[in-house]
């Protein structure tokens, strides 16, 4: 997995230097510029060669970019393979799962309902939010490893030694950008505002519209004091989303970036020394040990950062519910 990455980088470096070549008299001294690179290899697609053209409305741009495209990816796996394993566990004669996927499944929702949402929802509301958080789970979880499955490198690699499309091709359009769609802050900003109005409906239900909002401060207090106090509980309840938004996609995006940057030693040594030698030399003993142990790092980075996103929503909705604890 780790080679085909590494390849496929190659191969943007190589584009990049055959983009420049005819500038390379007059630019001499720009040299080698990994920002460029590592940001094209991370970034979305861009507004103006997105992958399916839709028309804009309401001054929205409602075409499917590379990160739309693989929320779209990562739903249809989510969903299918659920279903395959509910369908399954339904066939069964006994009601106890049985299989690695079953056994997996039930790990996973047993998981979230336990330790997760029972602490924080209580058991009268377990049953009514316990399904939003599970979602939220399983999606971060599979939009985050996906990213690190070389489904596009393979692709890469197929297109370059046996498709040969064109340029301007849908494959060839795909794979551009990163295939981590949590890494986008508009797609974590928009799990987050999920979040938002999940905080108000759920406060809402358990105390009723009016009551939800008297429930952000405390009563009985001095009147004075509600001037300072409710300005500051207004916008803890806006900074709630943003750090959401902010934790996750910083995460994710910091992981891939770091990688790409250590990998870039390769590349500066070798145009700094003028020879091949100097940045192998540098990626045996430097930078390829580094970029596999920040590798192995994203894994476990994958599961907690999904895991603290799951875990302060359930905490979040559950200060709307239980005010007073």
């Amino acid at each position: 997995m780790f080679g085909l990455r590494s390849h496929n980088y190659t191969e943007k470096l190589q584009q990049h230097a055959q983009e420049h070549a005819g500038e390379a008299d007059s630019h001499a001294s720009e040299g080698f510029d990994a920002g460029k690179v590592i940001i094209e290899h991370v970034s979305n697609s861009p507004l103006d060669h997105p992958l399916i053209h839709l028309p804009t409305i309401f001054g929205i741009d409602f075409s499917v970019t590379k990160h739309v495209f693989m929320l779209w990816l990562v739903a249809v796996i989510v969903f299918a393979v659920v279903t395959w394993i509910v369908q399954a566990y339904l066939r069964q004669e006994r009601l106890v799962p049985s299989g690695t996927a079953n056994g997996g499944l039930e790990f996973f929702v047993e998981f979230v309902r336990d330790s997760i949402a029972l602490p924080n929802f209580g058991s009268k509301w377990l049953q009514t939010w316990t399904p939003l958080v599970l979602t939220f789970f399983v999606f971060i979880v599979c939009a985050n490893a996906i990213g690190l499955i070389p489904i596009f490198e393979v692709l890469g690699l197929l297109d370059h030694y046996v498709l040969h499309t064109s340029q301007d091709s849908f494959l060839k359009q795909v794979l551009h950008g990163g295939t981590t769609a949590t890494a986008n802050f508009n797609v974590t900003a928009g799990l987050a505002t999920i979040v938002f109005a999940t905080i108000i409906l759920a406060g809402s239900k358990a105390h009723g519209f009016i009551q939800h909002w008297k429930n952000l401060v405390p009563h009985g207090l001095a009147w004075p004091i509600y001037i300072l106090l409710i300005p500051i509980e207004l916008m803890g309840l806006l900074v709630r989303p943003f750090a959401l938004t902010m934790r996750l996609a910083a995460n994710m995006a910091g992981g891939h970036i770091a990688i790409l940057a250590i990998l870039s030693f390769v590349f500066l040594f070798t145009e700094m020394f003028g020879t091949a030698l100097a940045g192998i030399g540098v990626g045996v003993a430097f930078a390829v040990p580094l970029a596999v142990s920040i590798s192995a790092l994203e894994v476990i980075v994958v599961l907690v950062q999904a895991y603290v996103f799951t875990l302060l929503t359930a905490v979040f909705i559950g200060m709307a519910i239980h005010v007073h604890h």
